[in-house]
């Protein structure tokens, strides 16, 4: 048995699968029709396209590739392709039946067969990497790279990228969620004497300053860097690992920007402010290289806490309304659901991860 990373991905990736499934999780009704009428319907479907087709294979390939892998890792060797292929048909059937209750759905056994096709070619691709050995060697690297309880800093740092998809306010500005969620709550609470206790902000928000918005941005660069040197061995392997991590979040952050805006404006984001943001928050990582793993975990909460309020204090400026309009109308409906609750969630599940880890060790100490 080997404790891998796989499981936790799996598990966390079919989730958001089931949120990007099932969005926006309203208006569920009975149609007067059986819920299993779309396994009968003509193929292809009326109204189809090539993006639906490639999206609808590419979704689910990740799912059946961390199924197989946290098999193969776990010793279960040959059961793996056939339970990861099995374990995202059904999954994809799941959601199928449950979208004929939701009128902003429409279920395909189209979808159906492209889903489980994704899924087995992802297992396969597990099983091809196995048998050529890229999975051991990647088992050899983790181990001179990371400490042995790596395993959930790992699954933060590969979740990152997939948050920062999600159109920001700021560049690196993941978690900004409380404003929305108080007009939500106010929303769902009104009309009822439970309104008065919701502690709503009486005053208009202020934007960020220039000075707030450049710490922000680094702030939320500094981040996934301090979470690596809380597992990361040696201090070459740090820089490494920093150089690494900017690089990815710079250009994950003009895919996203491409994907809202068009590829013309994939790096209209990186303004003065937002590069001398970039640049500080490297800097600043940088100049952190060589202190000690607890330090660095006592460090990221105090960040973590100073970004989050930053964020939060701050209100979302009319463009990024405007791009989220799209995402949640446009062909991004899909992905909204889920890339919205990594977004929010992926500072928050840092912080009690880190908070974990700091318990753990005064515990032992």
């Amino acid at each position: 048995m080997h404790k891998t990373s796989a499981w936790p991905l799996a598990l966390i990736y079919g989730a958001l699968i089931v949120f990007a499934s099932l969005f926006p999780f309203e208006g569920w009704r009975g149609q007067g029709v059986s819920p299993w009428v779309f396994l009968t319907a003509r193929i292809p479907p009326p109204y189809w396209t090539w993006f639906d087709v490639n999206i609808n294979v590419a979704g689910y390939a990740p799912l059946g590739f961390l199924l197989a892998l946290a098999c193969m890792r776990s010793g279960w060797p040959r059961v793996a392709v056939p339970l990861a292929a099995l374990s995202g048909a059904l999954l994809s059937l799941s959601m199928e039946y449950l979208q004929i209750f939701l009128p902003r759905r429409v279920p395909s056994n189209m979808d159906l067969a492209l889903n489980a096709a994704g899924a087995l070619a992802g297992a396969l691709v597990a099983a091809l990497l196995e048998r050529l050995g890229a999975i051991a060697r990647w088992s050899r690297f983790r181990e001179r790279w990371f400490t042995p309880q790596a395993r959930g800093a790992l699954v933060l740092l590969a979740l990152w990228p997939w948050a920062l998809l999600f159109p920001a306010a700021l560049p690196f500005g993941l978690g900004q969620m409380w404003q929305r969620l108080q007009d939500a709550l106010a929303e769902l609470l009104e009309g009822t004497p439970f309104l008065d206790w919701l502690p709503l902000r009486e005053a208009a928000l202020e934007p960020l300053s220039r000075g707030s918005e450049l710490l922000a941005v680094a702030l939320g660069l500094l981040i996934p860097c301090l979470l690596g040197y809380c597992v990361v061995r040696s201090l070459p392997r740090r820089a490494t690992f920093t150089l690494a991590t900017a690089a990815v979040g710079v250009g994950v952050t003009a895919l996203s920007a491409g994907l809202s805006w068009g590829p013309a404006h994939a790096w209209e984001w990186l303004t003065p402010g937002a590069r001398a943001g970039v640049v500080l928050g490297l800097l600043l990582a940088l100049a952190l290289l060589a202190v000690p793993r607890r330090a660095c975990a006592a460090l990221l909460l105090v960040v973590l806490v100073l970004h989050l309020g930053l964020l939060n204090d701050a209100p979302a400026d009319a463009y990024f309304t405007q791009t989220l309009q799209a995402w949640e109308q446009g062909r991004f409906i899909r992905f909204y659901g889920l890339g919205q609750w990594l977004d929010w969630l992926w500072p928050y599940a840092t912080l009690v991860y880190v908070l974990l880890q700091v318990s753990r060790r005064e515990a032992r100490s």
